[in-house]
């Protein structure tokens, strides 16, 4: 059997999909193009209205190119939009996202395959099935939690993905081992409220826990913490980052806007000051760390006061990569319900003003990264790097896919370029 898996959205997906490449290669199915497919599996998104539209689009395209193809759909849009997404053709079979274990074997079965467990089936349960390179992914992304209990009035996914759940940290350890063995070097931890990580455990534990106990593993790898919530990313969290060792210089903490009277309407618990103090103390503590965030632009309500606390905080601020949503209505959310809309129009002006504050950012923090020397892995053809601060780097050929190195900075651009130091 051929199949093609196509993914949208966050790291969790990423950590889905990944796993049913690993289950379908194991079974003996060879990963192809979305063209060339007996099945393509689409693990799909919908934080945005632009998610959905993308998912749609692309089940359209598959349909159109290979019309024998039989497509699975799956994720945060098949979860809270069924029927709309089971109406697209060539759709045979819908997975929501509390079933998503049952996808692969479900697909086996119809074409006779046999599969084994593979997360917490036993290490090597799925054989030669895992390595660096599997799905294009040198950095191996383990989900350790999913779901969500906050009430964020724009946000659909505690909905989609339902109550935190986390895994207890020793299977974790026991997936780090697997993962370590079969030669990754880089491991994202990501979750849909990764800083809510342990507390739904019948024996409760925390984040920090979690991160104390990897960074003690012996392996010669690299943690990277996926999107933390700010009110999550306490001092202690920092204190480890700076001082373990183990983990790379770069936090995604989403702000969602700088206005309290905006954030208060999102129902965020935080306040601008208190992001700003959390990240100024970031970048005085790690210079060459790389801090992103999201931000939700044209939420309801949003005066021109707001907009441009939001524009003059970005601009003056340390971040160094930030992505941009412009607001859309989500139908169950408590913003969808909320009057005093702001126009389409206006939405997508201030996205694009923030957008462009945002490369200024970039550009400002990839010429500040000049000169320096940073540790990197290796991937592709073994002529990109990609560093620890997150900054994509070429470099001569003749290094092979997954090495660490020690790259020098030379120039900026899209892809920055630099040497071996």
């Amino acid at each position: 059997m051929k199949y093609s898996v196509i993914t949208f959205g966050c790291r969790v997906n990423q950590a889905d999909s990944l796993g049913f490449e690993e289950e379908l290669r194991a079974a003996g199915a060879v990963g192809v193009a979305p063209a060339e497919a007996d099945v393509v599996v689409v693990n799909t998104c919908s934080v945005t209205a632009s998610a959905d539209q993308g998912a749609r689009q692309l089940v359209r395209r598959v349909a159109r190119d290979n019309p024998h193809a039989r497509v699975v759909m799956t994720g945060c849009y098949a979860t809270r939009r069924p029927d709309e997404v089971g109406a697209l053709p060539s759709v045979v079979r819908l997975i929501p996202n509390a079933e998503k274990q049952f996808l692969v074997p479900a697909i086996a079965t119809e074409f006779g395959l046999t599969t084994a467990e593979r997360f917490g089936g036993g290490a090597g349960s799925c054989g030669g099935a895992i390595g660096p390179g599997l799905a294009g992914r040198t950095s191996f992304t383990l989900c350790v939690q999913t779901g969500c209990a906050e009430s964020c009035a724009y946000c659909i996914i505690p909905a989609t993905r339902g109550r935190p759940r986390s895994l207890p940290i020793g299977r974790l350890v026991v997936e780090i081992d697997r993962v370590v063995a079969a030669g990754f070097k880089e491991i994202a931890l990501s979750g849909v409220h990764l800083g809510s990580y342990g507390r739904d455990l019948t024996s409760p534990t925390s984040l920090l826990a979690l991160l104390r106990r990897v960074a003690a593993h012996e392996g010669d790898i690299l943690f990277r913490i996926s999107s933390l919530e700010p009110m999550d990313c306490g001092r202690d969290v920092v204190d480890l980052v700076v001082g373990s060792g183990r983990f790379a210089p770069h936090f995604h903490l989403p702000l969602q806007h700088a206005s309290d009277a905006v954030l208060a309407r999102m129902l965020r618990p935080c306040t601008i000051a208190k992001y700003a103090a959390l990240v100024d103390d970031i970048r005085t503590r790690i210079p060459h760390a790389a801090i992103g965030s999201d931000v939700i632009v044209g939420f309801p309500g949003e005066t021109d006061e707001d907009f441009e606390r939001l524009a003059s905080y970005i601009e003056r601020s340390p971040l160094t990569h930030v992505h941009v949503f412009p607001y859309s209505d989500r139908g169950g959310t408590a913003a969808s319900t909320m009057g005093d809309k702001v126009p389409g129009a206006l939405v997508r002006e201030r996205a694009g003003r923030i957008r462009q504050i945002a490369h200024e950012l970039h550009v400002r923090f990839q010429a500040s990264q000049i000169g320096t020397v940073h540790r990197g892995l290796t991937l592709e053809d073994g002529s990109l790097v990609v560093t620890g601060n997150y900054l994509k780097v070429r470099i001569p050929p003749g290094r092979a896919r997954n090495e660490w190195v020690r790259v020098k900075i030379a120039a900026e651009g899209d892809v920055m370029t630099g040497e071996i130091a």
